[in-house]
């Protein structure tokens, strides 16, 4: 029996993680209905997104199985880790979070948990320069603030421990 040859190990690893994002986005949203596209239903975008990803991970895979590329590298946990913890402080603190244990974490708004994100994210790569960083947080704070509050109007609290909302 013939085995292919990987000739793009890294690529194929890709398309692997790539599949697996789409099947679980997937599953994520079996439950909501389609629609049509008269009237598009709540799983509309994010089924089709998530076919989008998977069918790209396909090609990709296909694609690693014919053009050489570079191998696998180690994983480096670090970056893994810190941009897991900075997405997970977002989403617990920009509205506040009642956690096991009786722990609170407090509501802080997006004016706090923007930059908080873009700081604990950046100790991923030790050769972060934190001037960089912290332009960087400030204006994606602005820019998000901007976009999703002012001019799609969500309801996201800019800073309620000194605004109020």
């Amino acid at each position: 029996m013939l085995r292919p040859r990987i000739a793009a190990p890294q690529d194929f690893a890709g398309g692997l993680f790539l599949i697996a994002i789409g099947l679980g986005a997937l599953w994520a949203s079996s439950g909501l209905g389609m629609g049509t596209l008269r009237a598009m239903g709540p799983g509309m975008l994010p089924k089709s997104l998530a076919v989008m990803v998977a069918g790209l991970g396909v090609l990709l895979l296909l694609t690693s199985l014919r053009v050489e590329g570079p191998a696998l590298d180690r994983w480096s946990l670090r970056g893994l880790i810190f941009v897991l913890l900075g997405a997970c402080l977002f989403a617990l603190t920009i509205r506040g979070s009642d956690l096991p244990f009786g722990f609170t974490l407090p509501a802080i708004g997006l004016i706090a948990a923007g930059p908080l994100v873009a700081i604990v994210s950046a100790f991923a790569s030790p050769e972060t320069k934190w001037g960089e960083v912290l332009l960087f947080a400030a204006f994606m704070t602005a820019l998000c603030a901007g976009i999703f509050k002012y001019a799609l109007g969500l309801p996201i609290p800019l800073a309620p421990w000194l605004l109020g909302y």
